[in-house]
């Protein structure tokens, strides 16, 4: 299994993880909107890489990853 396709079974095994969990957690306020914070943010790692694997060429890749990191 090469680099790139460990870390997208990762990332999307980190996704179902946090799913699960978010789901899993109280249904105070507080948890839920540090749960909704968590959620997006784990689910947009596997978005982000993809965004940036398929790029042309490696200074698109670069700065697709920059750009990301900035905003």
């Amino acid at each position: 299994m090469t680099n790139a396709e460990a870390l997208k079974k990762r990332a999307k095994a980190l996704a179902i993880r946090v799913i699960k969990l978010f789901r899993a957690l109280p249904h105070t306020a507080e948890a839920q909107i540090i749960g909704r914070q968590l959620l997006r943010s784990a689910t947009s790692l596997a978005a982000n890489y993809r965004s940036a694997y398929v790029s042309r060429s490696r200074r698109k890749f670069l700065a697709k990853r920059c750009s990301r990191r900035s905003g």
